[in-house]
């Protein structure tokens, strides 16, 4: 059957996170499926890019799927978003060789991280901040988190839920930045393991209020232990970019890699 790629963006604070789990939980994948089955006339079954946990939101996440119903791409995406709810969109749409594969095809995988770092809490876009009272030096934030580029065993930040075989991962960039009141994180990599985003923002935490020296991310990187390492940082504040995908594919620029 033919395969599309599909774009999709979504709010996931109203979701249990992106993976369908037991009858009458919402996740986005039943969501979406759902709605692309009415498109479609039968049963869809997607694969994305990257899984996101409960409350995090995604800018492009990226799945793929097969039909042999005859939509051209933008029925598709047109269709499918107006059998969605409110708080999931299908951006685009494309079609794409068999061989693509929304998961094992990305070569990079993008978060954002945003830390309002004032002291009164947020009334506007407050489910799309992570609050933090205390003052933040982000300088050493970026300086500390260097540390962390390469590639690496990052058992020191995954859950111990993580179903991962392995905890080895290529940190590509990391990088943070004031804007007025928000501390952001720019963070990519060619695959992340589970919380280890948040877990690598909780530990920063502790560093930007001067409770850790800009030493400590290496030390934790190198001794490999979850334990030592500062708390899981809330999904709030957490938004997944985008895959990025290798110009062969033909897809959109924002998640073509370029090198």
């Amino acid at each position: 059957m033919p395969r599309y790629a599909l774009g999709v963006e979504y709010d996931g604070g109203a979701f249990h996170g992106w993976q369908r789990v037991e009858a009458g939980v919402r996740s986005v994948q039943e969501t979406l499926e759902t709605a692309l089955s009415s498109v479609a006339n039968h049963d869809v079954r997607v694969t994305c890019a990257g899984r996101t946990d409960a409350g995090v939101h995604a800018r492009c996440q990226v799945v793929h799927f097969d039909s042999d119903a005859r939509r051209d791409p933008r029925a598709w995406a047109l269709g499918t978003t107006s059998r969605l709810p409110a708080d999931v969109s299908a951006l685009w749409c494309r079609k794409v060789p068999e061989a693509f594969n929304a998961r094992f095809s990305a070569l990079a995988r993008r978060y954002r991280y945003r830390i309002l770092n004032r002291q009164i809490r947020p009334a506007f876009e407050h489910q799309y901040l992570t609050w933090e009272l205390r003052p933040l030096d982000h300088e050493r934030m970026h300086v500390a988190a260097q540390a962390l580029l390469g590639e690496h065993d990052f058992e020191a930040f995954r859950s111990s839920q993580c179903q991962a075989s392995h905890a080895r991962r290529e940190m590509q960039s990391i990088t943070l930045d004031r804007i007025g009141d928000e501390v952001v994180m720019e963070i990519q990599a060619n695959a992340f393991l589970h919380h280890m985003v948040r877990n690598i923002v909780g530990s920063l935490l502790l560093v930007g209020r001067g409770e850790r020296p800009v030493e400590w991310l290496g030390e934790l990187l190198a001794g490999r232990d979850r334990t030592r390492a500062g708390p899981t940082a809330p999904a709030t504040g957490l938004v997944f970019v985008s895959p990025l995908y290798s110009a062969n594919w033909d897809l959109p620029a924002v998640i073509t890699f370029s090198q």
